[in-house]
Parts: C-alpha cells; structure tokens; sequence
C-alpha cells in the first residue's frame, strides 16, 4: 500500500490509528498544520520507508517510536518545533539516505550513534541548537553527496579527514565555530558542486578554485579574501552557475569570472570594487545571467556603456547597481527585466523613452540620484507587474503623470524630495493594492486627498512640506483609510478644526499590534541561488518629525502608528476622538493654533512614545493623566499658556525644562520655579467646585464652551475629562486674547 497526502490543508493531532497502516510504505504530511506530538503508534509503521512530516507545528521531543522503521530511507522533520536532544535510538535507522531535521530547536550534542547511519546521502541538521564537535573523523559518511550544518553552533577543528567525503556534492558548513584549515582540508572535494561558508574568515581562494572542476554553485560571502588574481579563466572550471562573494573585502573584479558564460546569478555586493565595470562583463555570449548584483561598491560607470546589458532573452530577473558612484545616463538593461536598482549614485539626465519597453518590470527604484526632466507619461502604466515605483530624492518637475491604470499592482509609489507641481493625479483611485504612498517635499498644490481614503490597503500616507491647503473634510458617508497607520501632513497650510470624525474611522491605529515584529516591504522576484530559500526585499522607508528631531526609518516596522500635523494652521481643540487611538505611538501637533485644555483622555493613548504639543495657545494644566504614559520617551508643551503644577513621576521624572519652556504659569519640577504644594494635582483638581455645582458628576458628558472673538459655541466631548474647570476655562479665555495677538506678533519674528 502506498498512501500519499500532500498539500490538502489537514489540520489537529495525527491520529493514532495511523498506526494500524502496517503494510503503509510512503507517508507525506508536510505543508499543513498539523500540531502536537507523533503518536507511539507511528513506531508500528514497519514497511515505511518514506515520511515527510515537513512545514508544521508539530511539537515535541524526538518521537522516540521512530527507531522502530528500520525499513525507513528518507525521514524529513524540518521546519517544525521539535526540541530536545537526538536520543542514541536513531542509530537503528541503519536504511537512512536521507535525514532533514531543519529549522527545529533540537539542541545538545550529537549521539555517537549517528555513526550507524553509514548509507546517509544528505544530512541536513541546519538552523537549531546543536552544540559540541561534529564527528568529521568517521569513515561512515563517505556516502554523503549534500552535508547542511549552517547555523547549528558547532565546533572544533575541522580534519584533513574531510576529504574522505569523495562523493560530496553539496557542502554548507557555515555559521559554526570550526577552526583549522577549513579550505585546506577541503581542497581533495573533487566532487563538490555547491559550497556554501560564510563568515569562516577564510582569505586564500585560488589554489582550490583550480582543483574544483564541477563547481557550479560558490558563496563565500563575509570572508575576507584575497584579490583572486592568481585564478584565470584558463585554470578554474567554466561550469560556474552561482557565485555569491559578497563582503569578501574585493578591490576588483575577480579574473576568474572573465569566461564563466554559464553564469546565472553573479552577486559581488558589499565589496570595496572601484572603477569601471569591465567589458568582459557585458560579454553577450552571458546568455544565462539572470541576476546581477553590484550594489554597494565603489563603481563609477562602464568601460563601454552598454545599449544592453548582459542576459538571456528572457532579460535580468534582478539588476542592482545601487550604492554605487556611477555618473552620466541611467545603464540599460534588456528589456525583460524584472527588478531595476539603481539607488544612491550620481545618475544625470532624464528617464528616457526605452523605459516604456521594460514591460515586464516590477521595480523601478531609482532614489537619490540627479535625475531630471519630466516624467515620461508612460512610466505609471508600461507595465501590468509593476510593483514599486521609487524616484524620490531626484530633480523630477512637471506634474505626475495621470496615466494609473486599472488593476494597477502599484504597492508602493514614492515620489518625495522632487519638484513636482501641480495636483495629485486622480487616476491614482485605480491603484488598490497601493500600501505606500510618499509625495513630501514636492510642490503640490492641492486639498486634502479625501478620495484616497477608498484604498483598502493604504498604510502610509506622506504628504509633508507641499503646499497643500484647506480644510480636511470629515467624511460625510462611509469611511475612509481605514487601513492607515502613519501620515505626515506636516509644513503645509491646512487651516480648521482636526477631524474628528476622521480618527473614528482609521481603525488600525485603533489596534496595538503585540504580534511578532515584522516590516512594511515588497518582495521582490527572487531568482535561484545557492539557498533556494532566499528572496530579496524591498523595504519601505521614510523619514518623520517624531521625538523632537527628523527620525529616518530605512526600515517601517509595520506597528508603528504616527499622526504628524505640525507646522500648519489647525485651530481649535484636540477632539476626544483621538483617544480612540490606541496604538498611536507618535502624535505631533507642533505649531498650530490649537487651543482649549489638553484632553486628559490623552492618558488613553498608552503606546504612545512621542508628543508634541508645543507652539500653540493650550491653556490650563496638564493632565496627571499622562503620567500613565509609561512609553512616553519624548515630551513637549513649550510655548503655550499652561499654568500649575508639572505633574511628577514616571516618565514626566526624565524630561527637561525644555519641554516646558514658555509657559510662565507652570511651576514645579523640573523648572527652578516652585509650586505653593508640590505635589502634583490630583485626579479630583481637574474637577473644581464650580463645575460640579453646575454639572452632574455622575454623567460621562461634559459640555466643553469654545470661546471665539464674535461668541461661545457649546459643544458636546465624549469620555473626555478636561483639566480645570469651564468657569475658569471661560474666563482665562476671554483675558487672553492680548497675549494672542502678541504671540502671533513673536512668531512672525
């Protein structure tokens, strides 16, 4: 009997009736979401000879049952959450070719025992917690074509008896603590066609690059190699497929790579390379290349600048030259490529037309260059797979283009630190699947974009320094950008009330993420390398005015909740609403002209980290409520009209008299000024007698008077409990207004 389950989302314990299969010879469960233990009953399984357990939750100790298949040949157990150490009883699969206990928390030593498994072809123990000395000395794996030990803490000195290994194939010995002459003892590996040793501060290379004639695969990344000039094309095998030498301290192109023309994947990123690129690179016989990186080095451009670059018919899955020094017009690729990089270098001129052919691009990242010109009208619909389209921090004017198709796949579109004009483009509606969208540092002139607010997975939104203006609209039906976690409309020149209504609906600030950290980012179209696990990214980043300074994000953790609205022209008080907002972690309202009493529901937001209330006409005392703010790592309320007692404690203990300043009715620590009591107000001193003689304590509505030149407005503030009391409020408001119009007067100064 054969049974075979593979990929039908099973899901719960493994019965023990499975046991009962005893003529069952192949048994694959991987790739579901299977949890607990392997039942005792497995052990009856006698004429298996096939178990595939890989990509679960399975989770226990090693199933000791297991040592009873002695038929058993290929045992997969990787990626799941078995612990513990490997007991001596795995030594009676004496049938094993093929053990894969990967990406698990096993730990300890190895068993002596694991010398009987003489018929082992591929052992992978990779990425778990082993510790001690792998028996390199045993005679018992000359079988092995594929040895995988990455990441499993192991060490000691590795012996020349290595090289007993003659069938060896497959090597990733990497990220262990091995000494000795690790190359040395490996050179006799004439087999070898993939090997994998990062950070092994390996520095000779070209003497065994010579004696490996069927190598196709060689990553050697984060090793401090030599200049690898003694190594010729006429020497090594011209079998190389993958070469992965990144951060390996190279100075120059490698003379080794001058005739490799099978070349798929060529990565030399994180090197010190200076120079041009030389011609034999572009060589058009490299048919095969599909991925290219050179980012992260010292180039300056091309001994020939290409019409094409390099690469099949099919074009370069991945071109990254980014991070380099290159000069002069953008570098063209075949127009099949995927992933176009060419961030952080000294490109000029403008995009040109033959862009509109790179049909089948699905990242376009172009960022700090000195790009210019308009855009092309084609750039936002040449192609269906676009997926990432980064100009920021170019020379870029004119307006966007409003050219978005329909079905667009842009996630990401960043076209900040240009001098675009103009309106923001309403084809952008088409977009859906848009996650981030970054306009700052433009020239915009526009109203709030309400209408974005229909994009269901909009997470960022950068408006900061344009000239945008208005009011922001509530929204009069359904809501909007309820996805939204951070957005800057920073140093524009919005004008009314905040919108109160608005922060009812952006619901994933609502939401304080306690889940595993993890980042906005794109993925790229992997291509194959030596780890056929590996993909490439590409990370959202940002800057923002958070924690009283511009703070760069070159990664966005996808918790981070950020309100930035300072230095525009808001009036009135923060709405209640905001405290709905759970997971803000930055609110930044800076010079603006708010007024009224800082809300002690403010003391609601405990993830907040960062906020900034300072340059505006806030009156009143601050809340002992915000002491609650236990995150609370920047602070700031200078230069308002605040009056009484700083509160004291907890965070409020850390911040300096800056965070005060210009508020000359504050007293208390940490300013020299003292308090007639100092200690800090109570919860009852926000409620004073002559509000509670004219309102019922017992009710959660408070009734908030606005005090404005031409009248009151009475409104209504839910759950929100303000410092003082109205009375009071009313009449500080009214004998205030001279020191407004002196303020105004300061700032204009």
């Amino acid at each position: 009997q054969c049974v075979l389950f593979f990929l039908i989302q099973i899901s719960g314990r493994i019965p023990s009736s499975l046991g009962n299969l005893s003529k069952l010879l192949h048994l694959d469960l991987s790739l579901n979401e299977l949890q607990g233990e392997l039942p005792v009953s497995v052990g009856n399984l006698h004429s298996l000879k096939e178990l595939d357990l890989s990509a679960n939750f399975l989770s226990s100790e090693w199933p000791i049952s297991i040592g009873n298949l002695s038929s058993l040949k290929e045992l997969d157990l990787s990626q799941n959450r078995f612990f513990g150490e490997l007991p001596i009883s795995m030594g009676n699969l004496g049938s094993l070719k093929e053990l894969d206990l990967s990406h698990n928390a096993f730990f300890g030593e190895l068993p002596t025992s694991i010398r009987n498994l003489f018929s082992l072809e591929k052992l992978d123990l990779s990425f778990n917690k082993f510790s001690g000395e792998f028996p390199w000395s045993t005679g018992n794996f000359s079988s092995l074509k594929l040895l995988d030990l990455r990441s499993c803490s192991f060490w000691g000195k590795v012996p020349h008896s290595i090289g007993n290994f003659t069938r060896l194939q497959f090597l990733y010995p990497g990220l262990n603590s091995f000494s000795g002459d690790l190359l040395g003892s490996i050179g006799n590996l004439r087999s070898l066609e993939v090997i994998h040793i990062p950070k092994c501060n390996f520095s000779e290379l070209d003497v065994l690059l010579t004696s490996w004639k069927n190598l196709e695969h060689l990553s050697l990344s984060s090793n401090r190699l030599s200049v690898l000039t003694k190594a010729t094309s006429n020497t090594t095998s011209k079998k190389h497929q993958y070469i992965k030498l990144r951060s390996c301290n190279l100075t120059k192109f490698p003379n080794f790579l001058e005739s490799q023309h099978h070349l798929v994947v060529l990565d030399l990123s994180d090197n010190r390379i200076r120079g041009k690129v030389p011609k034999w690179l572009l060589d058009p016989n490299m048919q095969n290349l599909i991925g290219l990186n050179l980012s992260h080095n010292l180039l300056t451009g091309f001994d020939q600048h290409p019409v094409f670059l390099p690469g099949n018919k099919g074009g370069l899955v991945t071109f990254d030259l980014s991070s380099n020094n290159l000069q002069g017009p953008l570098p063209v690729p075949p127009p099949g490529t995927i992933n176009y990089l060419a961030s952080n270098n000294s490109l000029t001129g403008e995009i040109p037309s033959w862009i509109c052919n790179l049909n089948f691009l699905k990242s376009l990242v172009l960022s700090h260059n000195n790009l210019s010109g308009l855009l092309p009208q084609c750039l936002s619909n040449f192609s269906d797979e676009l997926s990432v389209l980064d100009l920021r921090g170019n020379n870029f004017f004119g307006t966007i283009p409003n050219t978005f198709i329909k079905e667009s796949r842009l996630s990401v579109i960043d076209l900040s630190h240009n001098l675009f004009q103009g309106r923001i483009p309403r084809s952008l509606i088409n977009c859906s699947k848009l996650e981030f969208l970054g306009l700052g540092n433009n020239q915009i002139s526009d109203t709030f974009p309400s209408w974005l607010g229909t994009l269901p997975n909009l997470n960022v939104l950068i408006l900061r320094s344009n000239i945008f203006y208005g009011i922001i609209e509530e929204p009069r039906t359904d809501c909007g950008f309820s996805k939204l976690r951070i957005i800057d409309l920073s140093n524009n020149r919005f004008t009314g009330t905040l919108p109160s209504k608005s922060f009812l609906c952006w619901n994933a600030m609502k939401i304080v993420n306690t889940s595993e950290l993890r980042y906005l980012q794109d993925v790229l179209f992997p291509y194959g390398q030596v780890s056929n696990n590996v993909v490439s990214t590409y990370d959202y980043s940002m800057t923002m005015n958070s924690k009283g300074r511009m703070m760069t994000y070159k990664k966005i953790p996808d918790i981070l909740a950020g309100i930035i609205l300072s230095n525009n022209r808001f009036d009135g008080a923060i709405p209640a609403s905001i405290a709905n907002l759970k997971g803000l972690q930055v609110l930044n309202l800076h010079n603006n002209n708010l007024q009224g009493h800082i809300p002690s529901c403010l003391g609601n937001l405990t993830n907040l980290e960062s906020l900034d209330l300072s340059d505006n006409k806030f009156s009143g005392r601050i809340p002992q409520q915000l002491v609650e703010l236990t995150f609370l790592e920047f602070f700031n309320v200078s230069d308002n009209y605040l009056t009484g007692p700083i509160p004291q404690g907890k965070q409020f203990a850390t911040f300096d008299n800056t965070s005060f300043d210009g508020n000359s009715g504050l007293c208390g620590r940490p300013l020299s000024k003292g308090c007639e009591s100092d200690e800090a107000p109570t919860n009852e001193d926000h409620n004073e007698g002559s509000e509670e003689s004219l309102f019922s304590s017992a009710s959660d509505w408070k009734i908030i008077l606005t005090g404005y030149a031409g009248g009151l407005v009475a409104g209504l503030v839910l759950g929100c409990n303000f410092s003082t009391g109205i009375i009071g409020w009313i009449l500080e408001k009214l004998g205030t207004q001279q020191k407004a119009t002196r303020r105004r007067r300061r700032r204009r100064n």
